[in-house]
């Protein structure tokens, strides 16, 4: 695969950027287009495997070293059927997945992986920019009815797939736009919204009916679920955790979500930003040192804050693997975004004691304490605070990005559907519920996880429904992607 010594002529190359100073004055993606002569040495730096270990990190099972070695060739069209193969929406990926693929590259082990995150998207955006990317309607219709909750990546991976397999195919979504937290969690700098009407409209003309303003359970009675032959939960794990300490109740403390989908509302002309929602000018502090809150960090700073500070209660993770976390697992270091470079102060083993207001009730600090964790009687770490390590922080924002605990339980109480120990829905490895035509996939049925995680869901479970539905699948699973003829 690529060249046989290509791994050894050519350096890792990524996407240059506009600079921070000028990306941060508006929401658009903010990296400079390669060359297909650049992106085919970086196909070129595909080495010839033994067991290509980039499959095992794979959610969706890619075919890496095929399409790396059809970008190397310069033959873009089939690169992109190869990838088709396995991921329904790489324009998705190819942006915003942390890579676990790359994680696992066998050359990482000495070298810098080869950027199988780039090529992917510069593959389906030359299959957009071409016109190769089509609607595939199925040659005939079997007569059933699936209809799918929710249209985050899991929920559009299993429409997708279950109308090619010919069944007739209704999302409901809850807001008013197709997406989920692609649309109303991500911010555009990261992904603009015209990437996702774009494929949308793709699966609109191949037969999927996409009705938006459907909150099931809420303005639609569950019950009427009853009338489509299946019926796939793709719902998220929407439920936030949130901070129960002193001062936590009033203004100036917000969900990280609803700050940034507020924000996209803001940014597609939907609304106007108002004060409570806005950074400008205020010191922000966002508690939770993960993706949800990198974005939180760089829609600050567009806003115009006058500082941004990160905490997280976790130790800062080292620059390299340590013994306990071996090539080819996901490496727990230490990851500098394109938002932290624009500009935030973080902090690690720091723990949040108590919100500070002023006599009006306004949010105007909040007061920490450091942390050491130590193990303890059962050997599993535990937080352990520094004395005399008290801290108070001027603030008029804080932003929490501390995660989720599962779905929420509209549906599965008014559906009856059984819960697993983390309060998803409880889907067998069929991803079939104890109701035997309803199924549910990605976040709600794992937990909170990747985008490319949800789509190997959907695809998943699309292949169990058709199973269902017909008495076997012809729909291909992880890692069946077909390849074109060489």
């Amino acid at each position: 695969m690529g060249k046989i010594r290509g791994f050894m002529e050519y350096d890792r190359k990524e996407e240059d950027t506009v600079a921070v100073e000028k990306r941060v004055k508006d929401y658009k993606e903010f990296t400079k287009e390669m060359s297909p002569a650049e992106l085919g040495d970086q196909g070129a730096r595909c080495m010839d495997c033994g067991i290509p270990f980039c499959h095992s990190g794979c959610p969706v099972g890619n075919l890496i070293p095929d399409f790396n070695h059809a970008v190397y060739k310069n033959d873009w069209k089939k690169a992109l059927t190869i990838l088709h193969g396995t991921n329904n929406f790489p324009e998705f990926t190819g942006r915003l997945c942390p890579a676990p693929c790359e994680s696992a590259c066998v050359l990482g082990i000495t070298d810098p992986p080869v950027a199988i995150e780039l090529i992917e998207k510069y593959i389906v955006e030359r299959g957009f920019k071409e016109g190769w990317i089509t609607p595939e309607p199925p040659n005939t219709r079997t007569g059933k009815t699936v209809v799918v909750v929710g249209s985050g990546p899991a929920g559009l991976a299993a429409a997708q797939q279950l109308n090619r397999a010919g069944h007739e195919v209704t999302v409901f979504e809850r807001d008013n736009k197709v997406g989920g937290l692609l649309r109303y969690g991500i911010p555009d700098f990261k992904m603009e919204k015209h990437v996702i009407d774009r494929r949308v409209n793709v699966m609109k003309e191949e037969g999927i009916k996409f009705e938006t303003g459907v909150h099931v359970g809420e303005n639609y009675e569950a019950e009427k679920l009853k009338e489509f032959d299946a019926v796939v939960l793709c719902g998220g794990a929407t439920k936030r955790r949130n901070l129960p300490i002193e001062g936590a109740e009033g203004g100036g403390i917000m969900q990280a979500m609803d700050f940034l989908k507020n924000n996209n509302e803001v940014v597609d002309g939907l609304k106007d930003l108002t004060e409570n929602y806005s950074a400008e000018g205020k010191n922000v502090i966002v508690i939770g040192g993960g993706d949800t809150g990198s974005d939180c960090v760089g829609t600050s700073n567009r806003h115009g804050a006058n500082s941004v500070t990160n905490f997280e209660i976790m130790p800062v993770p080292g620059e390299h693997r340590d013994k306990e976390n071996p090539w080819p697992y996901w490496p727990f270091t230490l990851k500098t975004t394109s938002s932290h470079e624009e500009g935030v102060e973080r902090n690690w083993s720091i723990n949040t004691k108590e919100f500070i207001r002023d006599k009006e009730g306004n949010l105007k600090a909040l007061k920490t304490v450091n942390i050491e964790w130590v193990k303890g009687k059962n050997g599993r770490p535990q937080l352990k605070e520094v004395e005399g390590s008290e801290k108070e922080w001027p603030c008029e924002l804080v932003l929490l990005a501390l995660g989720f605990t599962g779905p929420e339980k509209t549906l599965s109480e008014q559906l009856g559907l059984e819960l697993d120990s983390r309060t998803n829905i409880k889907g067998d490895t069929g991803y079939q519920t104890n109701v035997p035509n309803i199924f549910t996939a990605g976040d709600m049925r794992r937990g909170q996880s990747l985008i490319v995680w949800a789509i190997s869901e959907g695809r998943e479970a699309a292949y169990h429904v058709d199973k269902y539905l017909m008495g076997k699948s012809m729909l291909p699973r992880k890692g069946e992607g077909d390849l074109p003829a060489a």
